[in-house]
């Protein structure tokens, strides 16, 4: 029988052959002390957040939160779990935006119904939140917005569907610039997403 501290214990998890179903994913990321993604069997263990990291999603969290105030918007951050049907993949992003109200899988935990994900570029994770990652999101139809955001340098990329489904990229490098969400009809300013964060801490 399977316990909580197998999941607990990344280095486990890393070398682990075994696949998993779901179901059983599920069951042990409830009960485990971190964050794990399930990607098709397999159960990953996540990266730890850095300063910067959790200053720039708190940073947007607050903007949005007090921007969609009054609206039919929810804003949800870190710890809300995300389900990708069709690639049989759970995962956490850094930042959903829902319109209206959330469309659960299994229980109230687990959200399927995304309007906007934002994610907070790390080293280890950048090439997959830019590839692979990104391969699976836009695999759900209610998304309309996809956000990058460097932690280390200034630099934002946004990707927007168009009406025709093309994913459009723009890209933003000074903190002088707007974010326009157009998901949202909204704009954030860049320097407000970097407030207090500091660039030159990462070696």
């Amino acid at each position: 029988m399977m316990t909580a501290t197998i999941i607990e214990q990344k280095e486990t998890l890393i070398g682990d052959k075994k696949n998993y179903t779901s179901d059983e994913y599920l069951v042990l990321d409830e009960k485990a002390e971190y964050k794990h993604e399930y990607r098709n069997g397999k159960i990953i263990p996540m990266a730890g957040g850095t300063i910067n990291h959790n200053q720039i999603a708190g940073n947007i969290y607050a903007n949005l939160k007090f921007a969609l105030k009054g609206l039919k918007y929810r804003v949800f951050i870190g710890d809300v779990r995300l389900w990708i049907p069709r690639y049989n993949q759970y995962t956490y992003p850094d930042v959903i935006i829902l319109s209206g109200e959330p469309i659960y899988h299994k229980g109230n935990t687990t959200i399927t119904n995304p309007l906007l994900i934002m994610e907070v570029l790390s080293q280890s994770t950048q090439d997959y939140d830019r590839g692979t990652k990104f391969t699976y999101y836009r695999s759900i139809s209610e998304l309309q917005e996809y956000i990058l955001i460097d932690q280390y340098n200034c630099k934002i990329e946004q990707f927007s569907k168009n009406n025709h489904r093309q994913w459009l990229l723009r890209e933003y490098e000074a903190l002088e610039e707007t974010l326009s969400l157009e998901s949202l009809n909204l704009q954030l300013n860049i320097a407000d997403i970097y407030e207090q964060v500091t660039f030159e801490d990462h070696q």
